[in-house]
């Protein structure tokens, strides 16, 4: 099993600016919680329970106050600073020292991703021992994404970034699962035309050794890419929906942690101190 996880939670998020020019993009709410609740929840479903948070440089205060070092959800928090944006595989060479000879998963912080079937999923992707593992969602607008053509297998058999001529309608989501080998691989990856290492390069070079496999939210299932104000709005509106229609919360991670056993109702009443008197709270004393 997987065991360490890294959220990639940097970045200057210019496409929701001015919004983001004082706020980190991953603290702005999503209904009634902090975006970088949602990604969290996701590693903590694959049963992940060391993480690394990337942050911009100067905002690491700002992450501290709200999830110091995931002691009362029974699980490691630690944080590491960008200088600036380098591209996604970058965070395997950040790293490095948190990744040592681990298998490694990594969620990009501003991807949404809700299923019924999603903790199967991701606890199976985390089974991983050896290659790399993304998971593919169906767009009617590839053109817009990096997409994957899968063979029957679901070995991925075509990679493009943002392709004009239509290869597949299946988009690599920002959810990647990977062995040790992603940050000798990370290392060697020369800066595309942006100045940044591109994610399809380093996909490409498990590709190339037939060691890139797929899996599949699914009908059904939701993933949204909360880094546009529009689709920010939308996940927004989704989670409110939900949560209102079926009285359950998407990414309370206490109630992830209480349910995988590591934690009790004593850290739930610490982080419902902690909180103080709100909805989410009160959700958290319904609980236990």
């Amino acid at each position: 099993m997987i065991k360490k996880g890294i959220i990639l939670a940097g970045g200057m998020g210019t496409r929701m600016s001015p919004l983001t020019k004082a706020v980190n993009k991953q603290l702005l709410p999503i209904y009634d919680k902090p975006l970088i609740f949602y990604p969290l929840s996701i590693l903590m479903l694959a049963k992940i329970k060391d993480i690394l948070i990337i942050v911009n440089k100067g905002q690491l205060d700002q992450y501290k106050k709200l999830i110091p070092n995931g002691n009362k959800l029974g699980i490691k928090i630690t944080y590491i600073e960008q200088d600036k944006p380098r591209g996604l595989p970058d965070a395997f060479v950040l790293g490095e020292k948190f990744i040592g000879k681990n298998n490694v998963a990594m969620i990009l912080g501003d991807n949404f991703f809700y299923g019924q079937n999603l903790t199967a999923k991701l606890l199976d992707c985390a089974k991983i021992k050896s290659g790399a593992k993304v998971l593919l969602h169906s767009v009617q607008t590839p053109e817009l994404f990096g997409v994957a053509k899968v063979n029957k297998n679901n070995k991925i058999v075509q990679l493009k970034e943002k392709p004009k001529k239509f290869i597949s309608n299946n988009a690599i989501t920002g959810l990647y699962f990977f062995d040790n080998k992603v940050v000798q691989y990370s290392k060697k990856l020369k800066p595309s035309k942006r100045g940044e290492v591109e994610i399809i390069d380093l996909l490409l070079k498990y590709k190339k050794n037939n060691k890139l496999s797929a899996d599949f939210i699914g009908r059904g299932g939701a993933w949204l890419d909360t880094g546009s104000i529009n689709d920010y709005y939308k996940t927004i509106a989704f989670v409110q929906a939900v949560e209102n229609r079926q009285g359950f919360k998407i990414a309370c991670i206490e109630e992830i942690a209480l349910n995988n056993k590591w934690i009790g109702k004593k850290e739930i009443n610490k982080s419902i101190k902690f909180y103080g008197i709100c909805n989410y709270s009160k959700y958290l004393e319904n609980l236990i």
